[in-house]
């Protein structure tokens, strides 16, 4: 390593070393014990490229012995990018194939609420700025404990903005 240009002393190469075992056993550890349904959940619908290493071993155990968790995830997928990228015309087979799946209570809530699902994907608009006002003055007035009568609650409005 000298040869190569490493210029510190071999305790910094031990430690290293040991450092990495360590992660190493650690994430051997965390695939033996069974992760919440939650955490799998949230691993499941995260993005791939945004997983860590040991995150990333444990979703692949996930998908090898659980394949029906591998079909969700794809539909999950599937269903993100149909949004995204307002593609309506693939909702009808997305809800034909996400029936038969995990996610078929979704599909099923989806499919009840056609009409306003499909507007939702192909409308420009969105309610998210209203959405997000309305959660900060619920924030507000739960901060005041009961005492938010209209003028007060006005005030502190204001003066949060």
């Amino acid at each position: 390593m000298r040869e190569k240009g490493f210029r510190g002393q071999i305790g910094v190469v031990f430690e290293w070393a040991r450092r990495r075992r360590l992660a190493e056993k650690t994430d051997q550890s965390a695939l033996a014990r069974t992760p919440s349904a939650r955490s799998i959940a949230r691993l499941m619908t995260l993005a791939r490229d945004d997983l860590s290493k040991s995150d990333a071993l444990l979703v692949a155990a996930i998908e090898s012995n659980v394949p029906d968790l591998t079909i969700a995830r794809t539909l999950i997928d599937d269903f993100q990018a149909m949004i995204r990228s307002k593609a309506v015309a693939k909702l009808d087979a997305w809800l034909d194939h996400a029936k038969a799946s995990l996610v078929g209570s979704f599909a099923n809530g989806v499919e009840k609420d056609i009409a306003a699902v499909r507007n939702a994907i192909t409308s420009p608009w969105s309610n998210g700025q209203t959405e997000g006002q309305i959660t900060k003055l619920k924030l507000i007035k739960r901060q005041m404990y009961g005492r938010a009568k209209i003028d007060l609650l006005q005030a502190r409005l204001i003066g949060a903005i």
